[in-house]
This record gives C-alpha cells, sequence and structure tokens, in this order.
C-alpha cells in the first residue's frame, strides 16, 4: 500500500496471499489423500477379521462344520431368531462388496468340498447342503490401485490376513497358505 492510503490491499499483497495458501494446500493434500489410504486398508483388514469371525461362529454354531458360501449367507438370522452372524454393510451382496474403497469378495476354496448337512438357518431360507463349503477364502483389493488403497488383502478358512502389492490369484486361493511374492501375513 502506499503511504497514506487505507483503501485496501495491493495486487502484489494479495499474490503473496495465494501463494501462501497454495503452497500450504501443495503440502496438506498428499497427507490427506494417504490418511484416506491407510483408514481404507483399516477398513478392508477389519472386514476380512469380521468375516472370519462370523464364518467360525457360524462353523460351530450352525453350519454342521461347513461354513457358508457367499457374504448374504452369513446375513441371514439363524433360526429365525437372534442376529445375524455379520453386520448388513458386509451381507448385503453376493459375490462382492464395496465397502471404503475396496471390494470385498468371498468363494468357496479351490481345494473345499460341498456340505452334507443343512444348515440351522435352512427353513428361514438359510443355504442348504449344497450351499455350504469345508473350506473358503476372500479377497480384498481396492476399487482404484493407488487411488483408495496400494495394498491388496487375502485371508482364508487358517484366518490368517495376508497382503501384497498385486491381486492373489485365484489359483492360489485355497485352504492352505497362499504363495505371497512381496507381501506377507498381517501381524
Amino acid at each position: 500500500m502506499r503511504p497514506g492510503s487505507t483503501r485496501g490491499f495491493t495486487l502484489i499483497e494479495l499474490l503473496i496471499v495465494v501463494a501462501i495458501i497454495g503452497i500450504i494446500a501443495a503440502i496438506a493434500v498428499p497427507g490427506l489423500l494417504r490418511a484416506r489410504m491407510s483408514g481404507n486398508e483399516a477398513s478392508a483388514i477389519a472386514s476380512l477379521r469380521a468375516i472370519n469371525s462370523s464364518q467360525q461362529a457360524f462353523h460351530s454354531g450352525c453350519g454342521n462344520g461347513f461354513y457358508a458360501s457367499e457374504l448374504s449367507q452369513l446375513a441371514v438370522v439363524p433360526g429365525g431368531t437372534g442376529p445375524p452372524f455379520i453386520s448388513p454393510d458386509l451381507g448385503a451382496g453376493a459375490p462382492s462388496v464395496i465397502k471404503s474403497g475396496y471390494t470385498i469378495q468371498m468363494s468357496a476354496a479351490t481345494d473345499g468340498e460341498a456340505g452334507q448337512a443343512d444348515s440351522c438357518s435352512q427353513p428361514d431360507g438359510g443355504p442348504a447342503a449344497a450351499d455350504l463349503i469345508s473350506a473358503y477364502y476372500v479377497f480384498a483389493d481396492p476399487v482404484t490401485e493407488g487411488s483408495t488403497g496400494v495394498r491388496f488383502f487375502y485371508t482364508n478358512t487358517l484366518g490368517t490376513v495376508y497382503f501384497d502389492s498385486a491381486t492373489l490369484s485365484a489359483e492360489t486361493a485355497g485352504h492352505s497358505t497362499p504363495a505371497v511374492v512381496t507381501g506377507g501375513p498381517l501381524q
């Protein structure tokens, strides 16, 4: 401003303020994106653990020693009473669900076998023996790699959650530990 003038800011002063705001935004935005991806990955890991827990509850309480073959089967109320085995946000879709930037998909394991007896929720529309399996696997892949997440996750009947920098192939999906290339089990 010119000495003695109280009319406002000069163009140079405004440009300096805009430049400072731009520098602060350039520093903050990548950190916010990394925080969002980290949150999405934590949600995917928690979803896989929730699926493992509900599958174990289904196996011991309702599946006559077998597991549900689809996420939607875990959302059925057992015997028509009580809570379902899994929350509605995970049990809403078959064969996959999109949650927090990750596509979560459950399938029968390649080395599993079909069920031999109906589940306890079968009279109420639950899975029949043909829909039960002895082993399962679950993938959690980012919807947009590099934007919604950078790691790919996998779990199976054994309950361990694995991560990798690329999706684990369906050929390695089974009851045993997968051949992980660059990742490993989560601690």
